[in-house]
This record gives structure tokens, sequence and C-alpha cells, in this order.
């Protein structure tokens, strides 16, 4: 695995980054066992740098890399997006 320097904490952050969205929201059911063990793979394999984000699944993606970030917790760093707000749109018509 490559790495890259974070210059001012001389930590470093595998290249290749794990986009953590599928495993809770998006691609259909999310299924919890299959997440972690690629959580762990990823780990194993070298990749540090997650991304996830309090919208994936409506905060179960970040509860989810919660069961391997915390015995983890300084080999893993995270990338992540907060604040967003789910709207409901009155003007979608859905057909039936």
């Amino acid at each position: 695995m490559k790495y890259k320097e974070l210059a001012k904490i001389g930590e470093k952050v595998s290249a290749v980054g794990l986009g953590c969205m599928g495993m809770s929201a998006a691609y259909g059911t999310a299924d919890d066992t299959e997440s972690v063990a690629t959580l762990e793979y990823a780990l194993d394999l070298g990749i540090n740098f997650w991304d996830t984000a309090d919208i994936y699944g409506n905060e179960a993606n970040e509860e989810l890399i919660a069961k391997v970030l915390v015995p983890n917790r300084n080999k893993i760093f995270i990338a992540t997006k907060f604040g967003f707000r789910l709207r409901i749109c009155q003007d979608i018509k859905v057909n039936t």
C-alpha cells in the first residue's frame, strides 16, 4: 500500500481510501456482517482512510464503522461530511 504523509502531524494515510456509503445506504439492503468483514479486510490491506457521513443510512453508516473503528482507533483516519438535511419534496409524483 502506498501512503501519503500528513506533514503537520507526521501520520501516514493510505493513498487508496474506502468509501463506506454503500454499506448502509444507496445500493440495496445493508449487510452489517459483510460490511464489517470488508472494513476489517481493508484494514488488513493497509487501507486506513475511510469516508463516511451522517446522512449515509441516517447515521447507520457511522454506527457500523464504529464496530471496527473503536478497537482500532489509532490505525484509522476518517473523512466525513455533516450537517445534511433530508427534505421531502411535495411535488414528486409516483406512478403506481
